[in-house]
């Protein structure tokens, strides 16, 4: 049988938490007053057979009844259907023997209302039993001599169903109140998300604006210099020029509530070459290569793949440059597979030292159900390999 992981979750959350101290406040003020003279004999009746003799196994099965009908509202919140079944059955035996006329059957009216109010699942299904159970009790007490009429077993249905709505209506303006602070948190991220865009623009776009203008302005300066010169000169411009792409993207999403990025601004998979030929014109030697055939797939798994290649490339070129790189890409079934391997002894501090580059890849990955392992490669080198679960494309 399948179970909703969002379902078990909350069976969950709901056994480890505590009984509640209203809960065990409720069903001791009521047992109490069970016992209270001058209000133990007030509780709702509907049978109004006989009353049981008085004797050692009356006053006892009086004083199990009497609990039967108190003591689970202890775990009403917790486990509402089986507090209302438990206290409706002891109900339906006291009203059936006659006995014992308590102040204890108002446990079955306060089970009746924390089922309403509290009861997540399979709300028809225990409304269904009660109700079935409620038209058996009434034809087994028409049956021993009730001098109740329809009238008065409809009427008592009647007053139980109110119970039960009115549970209902506190569980609904409860959803409601949790889905306007739903809501409200939501505008209040968006709005912080807005202001977090403005000031990256004005900081980011600025900075990365003046250093493409000025590698443009040196290559008309430097008109002599050498063509390596001349290509370095060219990358900067153009790396800046895609950084700024990219972070138009970016804002554009952080600014957004909700809505997908487009195709032609998000990074992608398909994108994977620009990044080589950019790490190229950089003086990295880099060799792509793609197993399978890639289709359609989330913006997340997307957006993903593509920051483990480039933050790789980018420490790659950092830490190992002139080093040969591969960048390896297999597509398959289910899963998404990245490897970046470089060879010979890095130039400068091991790729995976420093840094928040892989650690932020490490939970962005994981934050899709995936791995990602950076580590030295016995001949030397480095190698960081992803594994990305394809997921289903929107």
């Amino acid at each position: 049988m399948l179970v909703d992981p969002a379902s078990l979750r909350a069976m969950v959350r709901r056994r480890d938490r505590p009984v509640p101290l209203q809960d065990i406040a409720l069903a001791a003020g009521v047992t109490v007053l069970a016992f209270v003279p001058t209000v133990a004999h007030i509780g709702p009746e509907i049978g109004d057979l006989p009353r049981q003799q008085a004797g050692t196994s009356g006053a006892v099965l009086g004083l199990v009844l009497t609990l039967t009908l108190c003591l689970p509202l202890v775990v009403r919140s917790r486990w509402p259907a089986g507090c209302v079944l438990v206290i409706g059955g002891g109900f339906a035996v006291s009203q059936v023997l006659g006995y014992p006329d308590t102040f204890a059957k108002v446990g079955f009216l306060l089970a009746l209302y924390a089922a309403g109010a509290h009861l997540a699942r399979f709300r028809l299904v225990l409304a269904a039993v009660l109700t079935t159970s409620y038209v058996v009790l009434a034809a087994v007490l028409h049956e021993l001599g009730s001098p109740q009429q329809f009238l008065d077993y409809l009427a008592f249905y009647l007053l139980l169903a109110v119970v039960w709505l009115v549970g209902s209506g506190v569980r609904r303006w409860r959803a409601e109140g949790a889905e306007r602070e739903r809501l409200a948190a939501e505008v209040a991220t968006a709005a912080e998300r807005a202001r977090i865009a403005r000031d990256l623009h004005d900081v980011v776009t600025h900075h990365v604006t003046a250093m493409v203008v000025q590698a443009d302005a040196a290559q008309f300066v430097f008109d002599t210099a050498p063509a390596s010169v001349e290509g370095g000169l060219t990358a900067i411009s153009e790396t800046g020029r895609r950084a700024l792409t990219e972070l138009r993207a970016l804002l554009d999403v952080l600014e957004a509530t909700g809505d997908s990025p487009t195709p032609a601004t998000t990074p992608t998979l398909g994108r994977l070459s620009d990044l080589v030929e950019q790490a190229r014109l950089s003086g990295q030697p880099v060799e792509l290569v793609e197993q399978g055939t890639s289709g359609p797939q989330p913006v997340d798994v997307e957006l993903t793949a593509y920051r483990v290649v480039q933050e790789t490339l980018t420490n790659a070129i950092k830490y190992a440059a002139g080093q040969p790189t591969t960048v390896r890409v297999r597509h398959g079934d289910e899963h998404v597979e990245i490897e970046v391997t470089t060879t010979g002894a890095a130039t400068g501090t091991p790729v995976g030292s420093g840094g928040r580059g892989l650690s932020g890849l490490r939970e962005r990955v994981r934050m899709l159900d995936g791995e990602l392992v950076a580590e030295p490669r016995p001949e030397g080198g480095f190698r960081v390999r992803a594994l990305i679960p394809m997921g289903s494309a929107e």
